[in-house]
């Protein structure tokens, strides 16, 4: 009996090592750690809305997977589909869906540089009417009266110190009209 344990384990042994030889050895916990990743990727996407979903560029099967995963609601069925969607995950490119999440969540160099592009233009259209003219330019469809009304209440809670509620309004339509402009 033992002799038969001891040949099972050289067979083991000889099997690992073949496989050592090729690079290609992948210990069941890393397939397991590679597998929760990309789950947790799935369940980051499935958080966002719809239309952020469409937005991306996302492969045909993965974005109908999270759609269908949005339109269940059994406990049960919701863990199979999110298990699903981390199978679709494993054939296809992760970078690209990292890097679109990235910019959503605010932290690519590029939302950075768009999130202080608006705060210039705040900061700007508060302290000089000059720049009102500038955004209405590259603007037009803005609604000048909402504008100035928020730039004079802006000012008006800078002078006062109240708490800068017209102020983070104007940042607010700043961000919209610059999204429809993209």
């Amino acid at each position: 009996m033992t002799h038969i344990r001891m040949q099972d384990h050289d067979f083991e042994a000889d099997n690992e090592n073949a496989d050592a030889d090729d690079g290609s050895v992948i210990s069941k916990s890393q397939r397991k750690r590679e597998s929760t990743a990309l789950q947790d990727l799935g369940k980051e996407l499935f958080e966002l809305s719809r239309d952020q979903l469409k937005k991306m560029d996302l492969p045909e099967a993965l974005l109908g997977a999270l759609l269908e995963a949005k339109r269940l609601t059994s406990h049960g069925a919701m863990r199979r589909q999110m298990q699903f969607i981390g199978k679709v995950m494993r054939d296809i490119e992760i970078e690209p869906i990292n890097q679109q999440l990235a910019v959503i969540r605010g932290e690519s160099n590029i939302a950075k540089a768009a999130f202080h592009a608006l705060e210039n233009w705040r900061a700007r259209l508060i302290a000089d009417d000059a720049a009102l003219n500038e955004w209405l330019a590259l603007h037009p469809a803005t609604d000048v009266q909402q504008f100035r009304q928020l730039i004079r209440n802006a000012r008006k809670e800078a002078a006062e110190q109240k708490p800068p509620k017209s102020s983070r309004a104007l940042f607010k339509i700043l961000r919209e009209h610059s999204e429809r402009s993209t």
